[in-house]
């Protein structure tokens, strides 16, 4: 394992003799959320879902960022054995996946980012990270009073048990499998994106699928950094397009990942 890297934790699914895709998921996500996605990818990939650091089953680490984040996927390639191979990065795993196509190129077969941009965005999960935090452990019983506590906070009912997922029951008491102090410190560096003066990509391997409904992609920061790319929107989602959209997802994935 290459050096100031954590060792990954990963399902994998699909023949071993087709041609690799690794799934990197967004922000309090983990490699489940994709679970179904990859087992429709499978079908003409192997595929891994990987938790990323301080995510799902994976070890946490106090550093949190893109650098840090990608030289865990090159980590994780070489631990498998990839030369190069497909990535998908949804959000948070976009920019990993965008970070490290920049610094290793050579190792990309081809791309897909799902609504995300290379860009610094201007939102806070302070909020967010604060309401989980206040969330009273001890006193819970049971999930539904979890959700209930979180309502006022974040009133988008789909969103809370999005997060919920990192809720997790040993023995008798509920505990977050996330850390989030952790979390908290993190999330600028989250929201951000490292410096890319003087950086391109030049190949035109990369597909960006974002939802027709969201806004958090400017075609404009793509084009400068990826000149080559393609945009295609999935109309009626937000940016859970997978989730929302899953059939229409899959499609357009494979049209580009199958492609000559």
């Amino acid at each position: 394992m290459t050096p100031n890297t954590v060792p990954l934790v990963f399902e994998s699914f699909g023949d071993h003799a087709n041609p690799p895709l690794i799934i990197l998921h967004g922000f309090f996500a983990s490699s489940r959320n994709w679970r179904q996605i990859a087992q429709q990818l499978a079908q003409q990939h192997y595929v891994y879902v990987v938790d990323q650091r301080n995510h799902g089953r994976s070890p946490h680490d106090p550093v949190m960022d893109y650098p840090s984040m990608a030289r865990d996927l090159a980590g994780f390639m070489d631990d498998q054995g990839l030369e190069k191979s497909a990535l998908l990065g949804h959000s948070m795993g976009g920019k990993v996946a965008m970070w490290f196509a920049l610094k290793q190129p050579e190792r990309v077969n081809k791309m897909i980012i799902v609504d995300i941009a290379p860009v610094s965005y201007q939102h806070s999960f302070n909020d967010l990270i604060n309401a989980l935090k206040n969330l009273p452990l001890p006193e819970l019983n049971n999930r539904k009073e979890a959700d209930s506590w979180l309502q006022a906070a974040i009133p988008e009912a789909s969103f809370r048990q999005f997060l919920l997922q990192n809720l997790v029951l040993e023995q008798t008491r509920f505990s977050w499998r996330i850390n989030l102090d952790i979390f908290y410190h993190s999330a600028p560096h989250i929201i951000d994106f490292p410096d890319t003066n003087g950086m391109n990509y030049q190949q035109d391997n990369v597909l960006f699928i974002v939802g027709g409904n969201s806004n958090y992609t400017d075609p404009n920061a793509v084009y400068d950094l990826f000149p080559n790319a393609g945009i295609k929107a999935i109309e009626n989602a937000g940016h859970w397009l997978h989730a929302e959209k899953p059939g229409e997802f899959v499609e357009v994935a494979n049209s580009f990942l199958l492609k000559d």
